[in-house]
């Protein structure tokens, strides 16, 4: 690995783990209400500061459901927006996560860690049925979709199918999200 990835590695990890250890030790302040509040901070740019929040959540390897569930009390007239926006930002993340994983050298790192694992994971991705494994990852809420788009990086399955598959099972769930939870007086 050369002197500029080890730099933008290093970098990247010490702000993931910043970012981590703030999400583990403040989890209080990531539900959809708390992050609701600090968006509106930014009355007059309501709608660019949630597309932007959106965008660069992935970055920090945060879940993006506490996030969709903010835009709908944010906009709960605007739900189609706040699907666009969110599902937006979870497939750049996810596109970002697919390139950067062979960039940092990840693909030998998890082989070299749990070799059995990955081949396992990669025979399954780069299988006729990886297509459905990764959209039941994605729709799959407990599961880190940021793991499978780590594993279909490293496993080099093609980004066509990695990205559709991602879009499908993430827009069930964020559809779900936006007019199923948003409609509930629990939200309000």
């Amino acid at each position: 690995m050369n002197t500029g990835k080890k730099i933008f590695l290093c970098s990247w990890l010490i702000f993931l783990m910043g970012c981590i250890g703030y999400y583990v030790s403040h989890t209080s302040e990531f539900t959809p209400r708390h992050i609701s509040e600090f968006i509106r901070q930014f009355e007059g740019h309501l709608l660019f500061s949630y597309f932007a929040i959106s965008f660069l959540r992935g970055f920090t390897l945060i879940p993006s459901t506490p996030f969709v569930i903010a835009g709908v009390l944010l906009f709960p007239e605007s739900k189609i927006i706040v699907l666009v926006i969110s599902l937006g930002g979870i497939l750049f993340s996810a596109t970002l996560i697919y390139f950067l994983s062979e960039f940092l050298g990840f693909d030998k790192y998890f082989e070299k860690m749990a070799p059995e694992k990955i081949t396992h994971i990669t025979t399954k991705i780069n299988s006729p049925w990886g297509f459905l494994f990764v959209i039941l990852w994605a729709l799959f809420p407990l599961a880190p979709t940021d793991l499978v788009c780590y594993l279909a990086g490293t496993a080099r399955m093609n980004f066509s199918r990695f990205i559709l598959a991602v879009a499908l099972g993430e827009l069930i769930i964020c559809l779900f999200y936006t007019y199923s939870l948003g409609n509930l007086q629990l939200l309000q």
